[in-house]
């Protein structure tokens, strides 16, 4: 894996991601992405890898991007690069799709920020110029779906639902903690050798969508009108747009930094949910809730650090 040294801490930002096979793209998009693997692709050693040095990269050139003299809504054209697995001989594709997600991300700025604050960042004019392109951009790709959903602050707890606790994957970073000390408890996950910690989620297509599947319906003959219940409808919902085949990860990405090595090391969120699921098919409903209330309240408890000064 490619060591990325940095001065720019990655944002406090977790992301779910979908890696289609090779094979699920049509031509010419296939060819050019087998083209950029064999140039950038991992070998088949890294299937269990983190990604965070891409990830880097993408922060990178998406602040490259909001240096520009000219105040844009979204990069301007399509950044043509990806994330890479190879499980078994197979590769696996994970679009970046920037300009998709910007939009999202635009939408949820509209909705979240004050408008002062909005108009400061993004003048209206180029708020309306990028919707106007987004409407354009849409009619011509009117079945376009982002590839990785972004969280800012905490991870949902409805993204844990097509894991368990058998595909975690937490990786250390090594050598010594960075004498700049980090964000959170028990300092940064960067460490002096440049390689971060990860800690991530990794599973096939089929089983993500089983388990999610198999809690929908236990959480809607229980609480068919709950805040998890509606979450794994819409989870469930963008996983089956993707290839069957296909890989799904969870990676709690800059969070790393804002928890600490200690806190990571404990975490065990998709085990957790598991054990609440198991004691609501069970008919133990005061155990399920007992489990959901206090995952739920310790990232909840997480999301409130976007306050701290």
């Amino acid at each position: 894996m490619t060591v990325v040294r940095t001065s720019v801490q990655p944002p406090y930002a977790a992301h779910l991601r979908v890696y289609e096979p090779l094979a699920a793209y049509p031509e010419p998009e296939r060819a050019r992405w087998q083209a950029y693997a064999a140039e950038h692709g991992p070998d088949a050693g890294e299937a269990a890898r983190p990604v965070a040095a891409a990830v880097l990269e993408e922060q990178r050139a998406a602040l490259a991007e909001l240096a520009a003299r000219t105040p844009r809504a979204l990069p301007e054209r399509e950044s043509g690069r990806a994330y890479l697995r190879v499980v078994d001989g197979v590769l696996y594709v994970c679009p970046w799709a920037t300009r998709l997600r910007s939009w999202q991300a635009l939408e949820e700025l509209r909705a979240g920020a004050p408008v002062a604050l909005v108009d400061t960042a993004l003048p209206p004019a180029a708020r309306e110029a990028a919707e106007a392109d987004r409407e354009r951009w849409r009619a011509e790709h009117p079945d376009a779906r982002p590839w990785i959903l972004t969280s800012r602050w905490e991870v949902p707890v409805r993204w844990f639902l097509p894991f368990g606790d058998e595909d975690r994957c937490f990786v250390p970073g090594g050598g010594l903690p960075d004498g700049g000390g980090g964000e959170g408890e028990g300092g940064g996950g960067e460490r002096r050798d440049g390689r971060p910690a990860a800690l991530f989620y990794l599973v096939p297509m089929a089983q993500a969508r089983r388990r999610v599947a198999r809690a929908y319906r236990a959480l809607r003959e229980a609480v068919p009108d709950g805040d998890l219940t509606r979450g794994a409808e819409r989870v469930g919902r963008w996983l089956e747009e993707f290839h069957p085949r296909s890989l799904v990860e969870l990676d709690y990405g800059g969070l790393v930094h804002l928890l600490g090595p200690e806190r990571l090391l404990a975490d065990r969120s998709a085990g957790e949910l598991e054990e609440g699921l198991r004691a609501l098919r069970a008919g133990d409903t005061a155990e399920a809730l007992r489990v959901h209330g206090e995952l739920t309240a310790r990232w909840r408890r997480v999301l409130a650090l976007r306050h701290a000064n």
